[in-house]
């Protein structure tokens, strides 16, 4: 196995952290290692700082995005947090319900930040389908599914996933929105894949291509990776793409604090954009 030196990590972790925000520490020096292996074996690399080299001498930027996917962090299972779904259910969507009541079609968009293989924004497509199941055809529902690594949108616009991941979520979903197609493996059904739109997207560019704003952003467990700075312009732009009074769900590990300029506490790891 190839050692890293101290000036070879240091640039790696600084061409990170400027790509695309994430924020590595010296403790996260044998990740690296052990992710990066296999890709400086594959290429006839012998050291990192060869490897580095060539990544920022990549003029098609695939290196760039192979490093990218080798080093972000990508677990996840479904149901992650359960109480999020939960308030999503009882509180987020009779919320936008009534905002809607004297509309003719009734909008829902929903944005998963960082949504991994795809469980948590197919979760979300579940629970908006239970809850409009009496009168589907009157709302126009869209969720989007953002993540930086190119494999985890592969794998979530594939849909395919473990029984064990699968078996987290109540029987009933289970049931009526995967397709088994082995004994160990089941498929998201395709009324719930038209719902989710999955497309890479890194968090730190200053705008987001997006015409319109949404109801509920999720953005859970990802801010963790980033500085302080990071974090606060990452927050601020949330604000930006949120209706009024809409809902940003974060980890648990995660918080905003009780007196931030742009959003309100709810309660643990929810929080609500101020007027």
């Amino acid at each position: 196995m190839l050692k890293i030196k101290n000036h070879e990590f240091n640039r790696i972790k600084n061409l990170i952290h400027s790509k695309v925000g994430i924020n590595l520490s010296t403790q996260k020096r044998s990740l690296v290692v052990g992710r990066l292996q296999k890709e400086l074996m594959k290429n006839g690399f012998s050291s990192f700082e060869e490897y580095y080299n060539a990544v920022i001498t990549d003029k098609t930027g695939i290196a760039l995005v192979t490093l990218v996917d080798r080093i972000s962090t990508n677990h996840t299972y479904f149901y992650r947090e359960p109480d999020h779904f939960s308030f999503f259910s009882n509180t987020v969507l009779p919320d936008i319900r009534d905002n809607h009541a004297e509309s003719a079609m009734k909008k829902l968009r929903i944005w998963s930040a960082g949504c991994s293989s795809g469980e948590e924004p197919y979760t979300l497509a579940m629970m908006i389908s239970e809850f409009l199941h009496s009168s589907p055809d009157a709302w126009d529902v869209g969720i989007l599914a953002t993540d930086i690594s190119v494999s985890a949108i592969k794998n979530a616009e594939a849909g395919v996933y473990s029984a064990e991941n699968v078996g987290l979520l109540p029987e009933t979903l289970q049931q009526k929105y995967f397709v088994n197609r082995s004994t160990n493996r089941f498929m998201v059904n395709d009324t719930i894949k038209k719902m989710v739109l999955f497309k890479r997207l890194n968090l730190i560019r200053e705008q987001f291509p997006f015409r319109g704003k949404f109801q509920a952003i999720f953005c859970r467990n990802v801010m963790i990776y980033f500085d302080a700075e990071t974090r606060s312009n990452l927050v601020s732009k949330f604000s930006q793409y949120l209706e009024p009074q809409g809902f940003l769900f974060i980890g648990h590990s995660e918080s905003l604090g009780r007196n931030n300029d742009y959003f309100e506490y709810v309660q643990p790891a929810v929080y609500r954009k101020k007027k």
